[in-house]
């Protein structure tokens, strides 16, 4: 399925999927885990052929790994129907101390020794750790990730890691 390009400057945040009863509740897979991100009051901005809206949690609850929430001013399945498949986009959050997705991507990739790398074109998330995907195909664990900053990434790998490439 085809999704509208991101908003300038936003996140994805989550994916809302299918309806939740007739009262507007929808179905809503976050890729955050900031708490900020999941509680009323949060506000959300999606496409909808290539215009923008904004969503505001109303309230939410946890549902298995997803959560059910009704968002402000949708207060009916027809209304909520209308919003499935959409992607949630909000903007960073500053401060706090992890490395963010948005910071690794487009950044270059360099050993503790100087060697170049490439550049990380994606992340990919697994249960056990994120896995970085440099240009040359090559995947990285992001534990070997010794720094992150002014577009560089400073990484310590393991011997042979990029022998099999």
């Amino acid at each position: 399925m085809a999704h509208d390009p991101a908003p300038t400057g936003l996140l994805e945040i989550g994916r809302i999927g299918r309806p939740h009863g007739v009262k507007g509740d929808l179905l809503v897979s976050f890729t955050s885990d900031v708490e900020e991100r999941r509680c009323a009051g949060a506000e959300y901005t999606v496409m909808t052929a290539g215009a923008t809206a904004t969503l505001v949690i109303a309230a939410i609850r946890p549902q298995g790994e997803r959560f059910v929430v009704h968002f402000e001013d949708v207060d009916d399945r027809t209304a909520a129907e209308r919003l499935v498949n959409k992607l949630l986009w909000a903007a960073p959050l500053d401060g706090g101390d992890g490395i963010w997705v948005h910071e690794l991507i487009g950044s270059s990739v360099v050993e503790v020794s100087g060697v170049e790398r490439g550049t990380c074109t994606s992340v990919i998330d697994n249960p056990a750790h994120d896995i970085l995907e440099l240009s040359d195909g090559s995947l990285v664990p992001a534990t070997f990730i010794v720094s992150c900053a002014e577009g560089t990434i400073v990484i310590d790998p393991p011997e042979g890691l990029f022998d099999l490439a």
